[in-house]
């Protein structure tokens, strides 16, 4: 069954996502040169990290939360436990169980607003640039993430977001983790155990394992 694209509700009229639904592979736009595959492995220059705008993001993305949990992911927990060795694959599927989950089923982006799906409720608000942080994990590896703020007080969306994809300039983003809350940026950026994960609308199912398998 194909899957219908839900529409993003911008305040000022009815959008249709532009994402094709693709019956076969997908594009991951120009390769990536050597700079960014190092960096999409936590390790670049903190010279290097770029500004980004929020249209890096645009676009409808799904939460792979319900595949894991449905079981579809097995096959990338077991091959992460046979490559690593330092976690079973039941070891595996709790920490991704503890990361990826939300109640978030979508999330629509465009023209600067953000729309979270969750059911049959839509809330969104316009966000605002708030700068990058670069932060230094225990491993040792670096990652950046790439701080919004939502302007709308009345919004329940959350009012503090964080996007973290491997990358750290401007590029189209091909799936991102991500960080809410209504806090504050700082106390976001101490949060390392939940990072819901999306991937773009127009996956399917094997599609999105194909991708965490050889990626």
């Amino acid at each position: 069954m194909t899957k219908r694209i839900p529409t993003l509700l911008l305040g000022v009229g009815i959008l249709l996502s532009s994402a094709p639904v693709l019956a076969h592979g997908h594009s991951h736009g120009k390769p990536l040169t050597e700079a960014e595959k190092k960096a999409s492995e936590g390790i670049f220059d903190n010279k290097d990290v770029k500004d980004r705008a929020l249209s890096d993001w645009d676009g409808m993305w799904q939460s792979v939360n319900p595949y894991l949990l449905n079981g579809d992911l097995d096959p990338v927990m077991e091959k992460k436990a046979s490559q690593d060795g330092s976690k079973t694959v039941a070891q595996y599927k709790a920490y991704y169980k503890k990361g990826y989950a939300t109640d978030i089923d979508t999330i629509g982006i465009e023209n600067n607003i953000m729309e979270f799906h969750v059911g049959k409720t839509v809330n969104a608000c316009q966000y605002t640039y708030s700068g990058f942080k670069i932060l230094t994990y225990t491993s040792g590896k670096k990652g950046v993430r790439y701080l919004f703020e939502c302007q709308d007080s009345q919004s329940k969306a959350p009012k503090y977001v964080q996007f973290s994809d491997h990358i750290i300039g401007p590029r189209k983003s091909e799936h991102f983790h991500i960080f809410m809350g209504n806090d504050s940026q700082e106390k976001l950026l101490k949060e390392m155990d939940n990072w819901p994960t999306f991937y773009e609308y127009s996956l399917s199912k094997e599609q999105v394992v194909h991708d965490m398998l050889h990626h």
